[in-house]
């Protein structure tokens, strides 16, 4: 017993696990789990301050924070009203037509913005306005539907897309540093939208219109649309510009996250700008801007410390990876990145699963961007919200319970794998990739 206590990653296992059981459960808020994660973890000295607090210099930490301030100024300026307005006529039908094209927005912004959270912060006003239009109110069970149809049609949808979330660039960029392998944007597209886009997609619908049933109205005697007022034309224009920055990002090279903060100073600039300090206060959720540096310090801490490879390498002999039973051995790999999506969230996920791929390859016979390929299905099926920081963001923005994020987890994931899974394998083997 005393071997385990003086090994070196006792004290950074024991750390993580209860971070991760306290997010798993809510016995906490989770905002005061992450508090707690950086206290015991720089006070136990488990790695240096900048890879414990590396959620907060990270460009996911300042998205998240600038949606927070564009979407106040969206929702106060009327601009989300007034898009909702044009959507409305169009997309409040059946319930299950409007969830559908909740996901297919989502979805559809995918090819065009590459940020996961400068989507959800652009949709989420624009849905909630929609929705009151609709006659569905915040807090009802139809509500959660929609909240979480932005929040998954954005994370899980967009792993089909190559640039369009941070796991895929994470993935790439490991691949790229650590054998040379270029992915391209076309064949990943082609390998992965129609089973983990489209099909996904349906399911996706079709769970949240079953657990989380409502009924949408069309609006009736909506009042005529008065012109835009001088704060909206502004506002439109900045959205307009932050858009085609982030769009146009392989040219300039900024990244969204400055791109959005840039956008998130100009809305809060005395006279020019949107917002009061009083306004920043009471709409700016910093409990979730915590919550997330802390996912991302966690996961970065897992790397650092070495805890990521070795629960990696124990996967790797515990698995049955075997040349001859090789749907065993595809879904054996989705079955070691959803195990390490626990303990490193989906960002972290592809930084260790790439560098372990060439052991991976050599185990199953598969080729070695094949391997790669596999944990797209794994990383972007989280079981728990929180192994998904765009998630949890839009279950903050929607105030969502965070037993009803879990239950959408828990089904999707379950039809995932008995499902999606056979049918991403046989997709693999039409096109020659096992």
């Amino acid at each position: 017993m005393s071997h385990w206590f003086s090994h070196p990653l006792f004290l950074p296992t024991l750390v993580i696990f209860i971070t991760i059981i306290l997010w798993a459960t809510s016995l906490l808020a989770e905002f005061i789990t992450a508090l707690l994660f950086f206290t015991v973890a720089m006070m136990l000295k488990i790695a240096p301050p900048e890879t414990i607090f590396s959620g907060f210099a990270s460009s996911a930490f300042w998205l998240v924070f600038s949606g927070f301030v564009l979407g106040v100024a969206i929702r106060k300026t009327g601009l989300a009203d007034r898009a909702a307005r044009a959507l409305s006529a169009r997309l409040t039908g059946e319930w299950w037509q409007m969830v559908g094209s909740v996901v297919l927005l989502s979805y559809a912004l995918a090819f065009v913005m590459p940020s996961n959270m400068g989507r959800i912060a652009l949709l989420m006003p624009i849905v909630a306005a929609m929705a009151k239009r609709a006659g569905v109110e915040e807090g009802t069970r139809g509500w959660y539907g929609l909240a979480l149809a932005v929040g998954f049609g954005t994370f899980q949808l967009s792993a089909t897309i190559l640039p369009a979330n941070v796991p895929n660039l994470v993935m790439s960029g490991a691949a790229e540093g650590s054998y040379g392998l270029h992915l391209n944007y076309l064949p990943y597209l082609l390998l992965h939208t129609p089973v983990l886009g489209l099909l996904k997609g349906m399911i996706l619908v079709a769970l949240i219109c079953w657990l989380f049933p409502g009924k949408a109205q069309p609006p009736q005697h909506l009042p005529p649309t008065q012109p835009m007022s001088g704060a909206e034309k502004r506002l439109a224009w900045l959205l307009l510009v932050v858009l085609a920055l982030w769009v146009t990002e392989s040219w300039h090279g900024i990244g969204p996250a400055w791109t959005g903060l840039a956008a998130a100073v100009v809305t809060l600039l005395p006279r020019v700008g949107f917002i009061s300090g009083e306004e920043f206060s009471s709409g700016v959720n910093m409990r979730t801007c915590i919550y997330v540096a802390g996912i991302l310090g966690l996961a970065t801490t897992v790397t650092q410390t070495g805890l990521g490879r070795a629960v990696g390498e124990a996967l790797l002999h515990v698995m049955p990876l075997d040349p001859d039973k090789p749907f065993t051995s595809f879904a054996a790999l989705t079955g070691i990145t959803t195990a390490l999506n626990f303990i490193m969230t989906a960002n972290g996920v592809p930084a260790l699963y790439t560098t372990l791929a060439q052991s991976f390859s050599q185990a199953t016979g598969f080729p070695l961007l094949s391997v790669i390929m596999i944990q797209v299905l794994g990383y972007s099926t989280p079981l728990l919200p929180y192994q998904a920081s765009p998630i949890v963001v839009a279950m903050a923005l929607g105030k969502v319970p965070a037993r009803a994020g879990m239950k959408l987890c828990l089904w999707l994931a379950v039809a995932t794998f008995l499902i999606l899974l056979p049918l991403d394998y046989a997709w693999f083997q039409l096109l020659g990739k096992l």
